[in-house]
């Protein structure tokens, strides 16, 4: 079958690594295991990191890239796929870890994968298999960033640090629709104006000081944008992480402030099943939709990753499968 995967790492180069071609079908299934036919797939700088070698070892390659995908069954039900394999030990042995597909198990890119029965959901029929494939990886990391792990409710403000990248547009769109107050930054002007559209109350250059202090930060940047993030918050405030694209070690860890004024540093990590039950349930009846930036083929991947590479993207690059 035909597949986008990676044949080798490269920290500097990753897209050395990235090739197209015909990978074996899933076979010799573990219990409990299914096959989705692939109708779409979207693309997540975890993909990046996989070819630089992060998360992933030797041993595991060639490995075929992408964590998200709706498809169809073998019932020929239309479905979407929960990204996270062994979150609760279904499908895998006692001792093994969770992972997400990639890591150790091969991904989406690809005509047809294999993944537990337990770790494919309904997919809504107002949703196309495009806009499912959205949601698995970064709309549920902000939808658990927002709604779980933030503290706020209707009313409270928000930062989003970075829009543009798709966690970040993601907290844009479902923050509005659950009635925050949404405040954003960028270096790109363009990318202001276009979170302004998506329902941003506010859009800002990177560091600029904002109108007030806020109840939560969204941190995806990581070092670039740390020190803003913590002088940002109102005494109490919680800034959720959920990644750090620009480096883990920022100049200051701010750590004064952190105790001074009792803010609440909170990780997390994707989400779970139910929340992205929840969350596609959330688009279905609400109307609201992932924004897509471009969809392509999948014999097109490579210009896919170099255009997220390359940070010129506002929203989700998806690739349909034939």
């Amino acid at each position: 079958m035909f597949a986008a995967y990676a044949a080798r790492f490269s920290q500097k180069h990753p897209l050395d690594g990235l090739e197209l071609g015909d990978r074996p079908e899933p076979a010799d299934l573990p219990d409990g295991w299914t096959v989705i036919d692939v109708r779409a797939a979207s693309l997540n700088h975890h993909d990046l990191w996989t070819l630089r070698g992060v998360g992933i070892t030797e041993r595991a390659l060639p490995m075929i890239l992408g964590c998200d995908a709706a498809g169809v069954d073998p019932e020929g039900n239309e479905v979407v796929i929960y990204s996270v394999i062994g979150a609760t030990g279904h499908g895998v042995g006692p001792t093994e870890r969770r992972s997400l597909l990639t890591e150790r198990y091969q991904g989406t890119f690809a005509q047809r994968v294999a993944v537990p029965s337990w770790n494919v959901l309904p997919k809504p029929p107002s949703l196309s298999f495009e806009e499912a494939a959205c949601l698995p990886t970064a709309w549920l990391t902000a939808y658990r960033m927002l709604f779980s792990q933030a503290g706020v409710g209707p009313g409270d403000s928000v930062l989003v640090q970075g829009a543009g990248g798709g966690v970040a547009t993601a907290a844009i769109v479902l923050g509005a629709a659950a009635g925050l107050r949404i405040f954003v930054t960028s270096r790109d002007e363009a990318k202001r104006k276009r979170a302004l559209d998506l329902g941003a109350e506010g859009a800002f250059p990177s560091g600029e000081r904002l109108p007030h202090r806020m109840d939560a930060v969204l941190e995806t940047v990581g070092a670039a944008t740390w020190s803003h993030s913590i002088t940002s918050l109102r005494p109490g405030g919680t800034v959720v992480i959920s990644g750090a694209t620009s480096g883990q070690a920022p100049p200051s860890a701010e750590l004064n402030r952190i105790f001074f004024l009792e803010l609440k540093v909170v990780g997390s990590t994707m989400g779970s099943k139910e929340e992205l039950a929840s969350l596609l349930s959330f688009c279905a009846t609400t109307g609201i939709r992932p924004l897509i930036d471009q969809t392509l083929p999948l014999e097109r991947a490579v210009e896919g990753f170099t255009r997220l590479a390359h940070g010129d993207v506002f929203g989700k690059i998806v690739f349909t499968v034939e």
